[in-house]
């Protein structure tokens, strides 16, 4: 295994191979080998000094998905800068928040998408021109900067939620996420010969990390894709070797007639995650391909945590055990003492790749993390005789749809501001197609009538779409219980 402590050094290890493609762009998107992606991504790196980015400082990124952002990713890394990743479809309001929390030194957007209004200083890429969008770089040298990172640096700050329904940064080092690739190259094989079907979002860690540094750990090469289509699949999997995707994907692709052993021929594996993937998904794809899929768990705040082996194996409805290297626990909630085999408690993690705090946030890791330096993670399980890990829901009633997180407190927030609404209760119920469906459950103001479609279209200006519910049911009031506090489990049985 490599003994790499940055991602720099992880990619640097390829120069050797400079002609073995790196990305293989379709769709429109631009490809680069390895020694191009170097090249361009030492230029990246001058281009962000002559801005005045220094190392240390954020840099965010909102842009469409392409080729030119992961190379701009590169050489966020080989700068010393700290990638601040966002979603390209976030609304302005939610926006706000983000780059006034992070104070990033620059914004690099494309100039359709609201952060190119930022007061703060801007660097454009326009998606749409593939390889021309870095241009304004061409004057760079491709000599290696200065800077040369540490396991210690910052490499990334991932934003995410928890009951309080507003983000907050996750700090991952280089080490945190070196550590993992190299254990998920490992651990699931990956080789210079692997060619992966990436179809995910690169804002978030599933994307941008998990799939693309798993690509540098082995060498391979990755067909990048815009977004998830089931006729890019059915073009391009027959001759991949590696799938990543979220249950949304596997349904799409179930659901469509063309789809079968054929179209996987060549995969060794097929992995999901960044939600919950239906046992009758799982059994299902088994069937109509061959392929049992590999199943895996992790965090904004720890990259992967738990996986089913590659060798072995592999139990629908479970997420496998710990990787190497990951200490994992399932505790009393109240006495937080470890639960018997089988019993349902609070996971905690420890491990080279759990984070080391949020930023500006030191209160939390009084809350966040235990004495001995455990991570809780606010999701519940099990664990089973042969260590099998098992997410039997979420603490802090995170919902996961078609793999991106929604966080249940934002929208009742949204909610609630709207006239003639009394109180309201977003909860995640389980869906064939997205994992999970945000669905809200909302009492109207007295005398209030409220207008279900009216209420819809308001959200829509507020929260980004994957956000805002596909179903809101109007009821008198909200289960409560003798504290006052509303009962969602009973919500979700109602309403699953």
């Amino acid at each position: 295994m490599s003994t790499a402590r940055t991602l720099v050094e992880l990619f640097e290890k390829h120069r050797s191979s400079a002609d073995a493609v790196f990305i293989e762009g379709c769709e429109g998107l631009s490809s680069y080998t390895y020694g191009q992606a170097w090249s361009r991504a030492a230029q990246v790196a001058h281009a962000l000094a002559t801005r005045g980015v220094s190392p240390g400082d954020r840099v965010a990124l909102q842009t469409p998905k392409s080729s030119e952002a992961l190379i701009v990713y590169l050489g966020c890394l080989r700068a010393g800068a700290v990638l601040v990743p966002l979603n390209p479809g976030a609304t302005e309001s939610e926006l706000d928040y983000l780059l006034a929390d992070a104070s990033p030194a620059l914004v690099i957007a494309d100039p359709t998408l609201a952060a190119a209004r930022s007061s703060l200083p801007l660097m454009l890429i326009d998606a749409s021109r593939g390889a021309d969008s870095l241009a304004a770089i061409d004057n760079q040298p491709a000599t290696s900067p200065q800077f040369v990172p540490t396991a210690d640096s910052h490499a990334a700050m991932v934003y995410t939620s928890g009951t309080t329904g507003r983000p907050k940064g996750a700090v991952l080092s280089h080490a945190n996420l070196t550590a993992n690739a190299l254990t998920l190259a490992s651990e699931w094989g990956f080789s210079s010969s692997d060619r992966l079907l990436h179809l995910l979002p690169i804002f978030h860690v599933h994307g941008l990390f998990v799939a693309t540094n798993c690509t540098i750990a082995g060498g391979g090469s990755m067909v990048l894709a815009p977004r998830f289509e089931v006729d890019v699949v059915l073009d391009q999997l027959p001759s991949c070797t590696v799938m990543m995707g979220v249950p949304t994907f596997y349904t799409r692709l179930l659901a469509d007639p063309r789809f079968g052993a054929d179209t996987c021929r060549e995969a060794r594996v097929i992995i999901s995650g960044s939600a919950p993937l239906l046992a009758s998904t799982h059994i299902e794809f088994e069937q109509r391909t061959g392929q049992v899929i590999l199943e895996r768990y992790g965090m904004s705040e720890t990259s992967m945590l738990t996986s089913n082996p590659l060798h072995g194996t592999r139990k629908p409805g479970t997420v496998g055990p710990a990787l190497p290297g990951v200490s994992l626990r399932v505790v009393h909630p109240d006495t937080h003492q470890a639960q018997p085999i089988g019993e349902i408690g609070d996971i905690e993690v420890t491990g080279p790749n759990v984070f080391g705090g949020y930023w500006n946030r030191p209160e939390l890791n009084a809350t966040e993390f235990t004495a001995d330096g455990f991570f809780r993670t606010g999701d519940v399980g099990t664990i089973d005789a042969d260590g099998y890990v098992t997410i039997v829901g979420r603490e802090k009633d995170l919902i996961i749809t078609g793999g991106l997180n929604v966080y249940p407190k934002e929208i009742e927030e949204a909610i609630d501001a709207q006239p003639g609404v009394a109180c309201s209760a977003v909860i995640g119920v389980p869906d064939a197609d997205f994992g999970e469906a945000v669905v809200a459950v909302v009492v109207a103001a007295h005398g209030a009538t409220l207008d279900v479609a009216a209420l819809r279209d308001a959200l829509r200006v507020l929260l980004a779409a994957y956000k805002v519910p596909k179903q809101i049911h109007v009821v008198d009031a909200l289960p409560q219980n003798a504290m006052g506090k509303v009962e969602k489990s009973k919500l979700r049985n109602t309403y699953a």
